[in-house]
């Protein structure tokens, strides 16, 4: 199932994607009869979707999604966790081996952003980047867990544009401050259960910057597999419902390219993983004080 948060007519609620087609709340509610809640994260992780699993092939989906404003999938996540240089050929493009080891950087809830949005650029930034990386999301809460529970941990996946300003990160010699802009995060452009992907090791993903290809690869070249990444990741902190873990991005990012093209004004950036749908954002530099 791909499950959708968005608005219309200024107000947030939440469905399922069908094709082009979405059934909201209210109308799940009105044809399964459960009275599901409005908040999202509580209909996905208090079990509430999984009451009304058995009824989702009776439901009619109506609506057009074009009228409505998609939205970042998990409004308020406990963590966005994401890694660093965990694909073989984006660490080989760095001329660095991937870590046995999951590299972690924390963003903060604020930096995420939907498809079809901005992504604010401060003038102040001159190395704007991208990363396409697959997002798992955690369905319970758990710690300590081994490789073999790992996977009923997970929810759902999503894509997950994992923009980085790289000569703030260079400045810095860490990765919190040019990856924590505001907007920074954009994410979606829904969530897709697990049961709906077969194979989530081997999932063809793109980047296009106005049409051009920049990133064509597949999480096949994932160095830490997800089992082991929620694993190794669990025995640090306690993995919590709704936290976004954002896996690594493979090779054709712009860092330490020479004649680097870094993303600018009016920029299209459009990111697809197979069975997965396709983020599209814009690029907007805004003046800074």
């Amino acid at each position: 199932m791909k499950i959708a948060r968005f608005t219309h007519e200024g107000s947030e609620t939440y469905g399922f994607i069908k094709g082009d087609k979405i059934a909201t709340k209210d109308e799940i509610t009105y044809l399964t009869g459960v009275p599901i809640p409005q908040n999202i994260k509580d209909f996905l992780f208090d079990g509430w979707y999984d009451e009304i699993k058995n009824k989702i092939g009776d439901l009619s989906y109506n609506e057009n999604i074009s009228k409505y404003k998609l939205l970042a999938p998990i409004p308020n996540p406990n963590k966005i966790i994401c890694l660093a240089f965990n694909y073989i050929d984006h660490a080989k493009e760095q001329g660095l081996q991937a870590p046995d080891d999951p590299a972690l950087v924390i963003k903060p809830r604020t930096t995420l952003n939907s498809t079809n949005s901005d992504i604010i650029c401060p003038d102040f930034v001159t190395q704007l980047d991208y990363e396409v990386e697959l997002a798992v999301i955690i369905g319970k809460n758990c710690k300590n867990v081994s490789i073999s529970e790992a996977p009923d941990a997970i929810f759902g996946f999503m894509i997950f544009n994992d923009v980085s300003a790289r000569d703030i990160q260079s400045k810095d010699k860490q990765f919190t401050r040019g990856k924590g802009f505001d907007s920074f995060a954009p994410c979606g452009p829904w969530i897709t259960t697990k049961d709906e992907i077969e194979n989530v090791q081997n999932l063809k993903m793109t980047t296009k910057i106005n049409g051009e290809l920049r990133q064509n690869s597949s999480t096949s070249n994932m160095f830490i597999k997800i089992p082991q990444i929620i694993s190794k990741i669990s025995k640090v902190m306690t993995l919590e419902k709704g936290d976004i873990i954002s896996t690594g991005t493979p090779a054709g990012v712009m860092l330490n390219k020479p004649n680097a093209v870094f993303l600018k004004e009016g920029d299209k950036i459009e990111m697809e993983i197979e069975g997965l749908g396709i983020l599209n954002n814009t690029i907007r530099v805004v003046k800074s004080d």
